[in-house]
């Protein structure tokens, strides 16, 4: 009697593409007058914009790692608690500073990149392309960082995503209003029609115009901006000099009640200045 095998086969698992997109992690919700999620929000939106890739934790880890090293070595060095305060404040926020630096200069670029874009774009639309080959077209010929955050929209157009869909972070990833005219410019024409190739180029000149006007307003606001910068790093530079010289010298000064007095004075009055030339220096880049 022939023996008869069957061979038993686990039915396969339906495919899951849940982990293709991967979550990104944020601290604010940035929802609501919240004052600790607003900060939340803003960090997030410096993490995003800065286009390092690290996430807000990793960062926090990395001004966690320079705070405790520039404090232990100052530590070290001069054997003062209060120095030491001083020292792993400035390591903590340094991170932040340049970080800060970098999303602005990316900004820049993005900017100075986003004229000839435009005038590409519309070459492209003058050929008879629809605006999702022409917007692909143009992603693949721009450098980054501009070209990066285009084949992102242009990647998720094809995988079928809708175009206002799939351009609608895109202000919110590079923090640019101009950006949010393009979207709305293309998706406006995607809905209601008419001649894209016309309000691309006017669109273009309006551009440029808005960054002669921005290079401008910098060359002419350079004087005041370079005073309200020295007037923020003037007293922590002071500050620092005084305690390198004397290692003692601010627990002397802090020994006294007029000494801490005068010192919290002086602390909260910076920090008022600081907000306030910030929001001064803020105001004038948008306008």
């Amino acid at each position: 009697m022939a023996a008869t095998t069957s061979s038993w086969q686990q039915p396969s698992a339906p495919s899951d593409f849940s982990g293709i997109l991967k979550e990104r992690e944020t601290f604010g919700t940035g929802r609501g007058d919240d004052k600790a999620d607003q900060i939340n929000s803003w960090f997030d939106e410096l993490m995003l914009q800065s286009g390092l890739g690290l996430s807000p934790s990793m960062l926090l880890a990395i001004c966690l790692c320079t705070g405790v090293a520039l404090g232990g070595l100052i530590f070290v060095v001069q054997e003062n608690l209060l120095t030491t305060a001083l020292g792993t404040m400035v390591g903590f926020i340094l991170p932040v500073v340049i970080v800060t630096v970098v999303r602005t200069r990316r900004q820049d670029k993005i900017s100075s990149q986003i004229p000839p874009m435009l005038e590409e774009l519309a070459r492209a639309a003058k050929t008879g392309r629809s605006v999702e080959q022409s917007l692909g077209m143009v992603a693949a010929d721009t450098p980054d960082p501009l070209g990066a955050e285009l084949k992102l929209a242009t990647g998720r157009v094809e995988m079928g995503i809708p175009l206002k869909d799939a351009l609608r972070d895109l202000p919110h990833r590079t923090g640019l209003m101009t950006l949010s005219l393009l979207c709305m410019t293309l998706t406006v024409q995607q809905q209601t029609g008419g001649d894209v190739v016309t309000v691309l180029e006017r669109l273009s000149r309006t551009v440029r115009d808005r960054l002669l006007f921005q290079g401008r307003l910098r060359a002419a606001t350079a004087a005041s901006r370079a005073t309200a910068i020295l007037m923020l790093v003037l007293p922590p530079a002071v500050l620092t000099f005084f305690v390198v010289r004397k290692p003692t010298y601010l627990t002397e000064l802090l020994s006294s009640s007029w000494g801490r007095n005068s010192t919290i004075l002086a602390i909260c009055l910076e920090i008022v200045g600081a907000i306030w030339i910030m929001r001064i220096l803020k105001s004038s880049q948008q306008a």
